[in-house]
């Protein structure tokens, strides 16, 4: 009898354990939770009585937490850990665009493996070893940081896949990057040159920052 009780106890305290984490990290994975001693069929337990929800295999978070976009930043990148928030996502958090993608675009190395994620729903480009690098600011989202390129990456990169996200949206982010101050014409250049993508971009940086003078 004594176990027995014991055991409810040690089930609930798992239980308490849980929620608490959640409450402070926001989201967290499975293995998370084996870190800290607790049982998967406790997180079993808990999603059956909607305490704890799933939003995707091997991820948990709490029922109330907001549905924005910030909030599916941190899930994907819980999810694909090597993989940087980038083109019309990082264009969003930067305040550069009106778009809503319907998609997190998020870049991963060329020959990485390509996850197969359902939600959030995820977008990839591939980037090679410098793009994944260079140009890369660590955004705090709930609690964590996540990794971006920053604005003059962002639209630089807008310009290379603009056959992928269309060209009105790069130069949507050119100009209210300009606008805006959050780049200047030479942080563009420096990393379009880099990225081979000066002598189309060019035009339309000189004509806006004239514009803009």
């Amino acid at each position: 009898m004594i176990q027995a009780v014991q055991a409810v106890q040690a089930v609930q305290a798992q239980g308490a354990r849980v929620l608490d984490l959640l409450a402070a990290k926001g989201m967290l994975r499975l293995k998370d939770f084996i870190a800290e001693d607790i049982e998967p069929e406790t997180l079993s337990r808990l999603v059956r009585s909607a305490k704890v929800i799933r939003p995707a295999r091997g991820l948990y978070q709490l029922p109330d937490t907001a549905a924005e976009a910030t909030h599916m930043f941190a899930e994907a990148c819980i999810l694909v850990p090597k993989g940087v928030i980038c083109l019309t996502s990082a264009l969003q958090f930067h305040e550069l665009t009106l778009q809503m993608p319907s998609a997190i675009w998020m870049a991963i190395e060329q020959g990485a493996w390509r996850p197969t994620i359902t939600y959030p729903p995820l977008q990839f480009a591939r980037f090679n070893t410098w793009a994944m690098t260079e140009g890369i600011s660590r955004q705090r989202v709930e609690n964590r940081e996540i990794p971006m390129t920053n604005p003059a990456r962002t639209i630089v990169d807008c310009f290379r896949y603009r056959n992928k996200i269309g060209l009105d949206v790069a130069l949507e982010g050119l100009r209210e990057g300009l606008r805006r101050r959050k780049c200047t014409p030479d942080e563009l250049w420096s990393y379009a040159v880099k990225a081979r993508a000066w002598n189309v971009m060019r035009p339309y940086v000189e004509a806006i920052a004239s514009d803009a003078a």
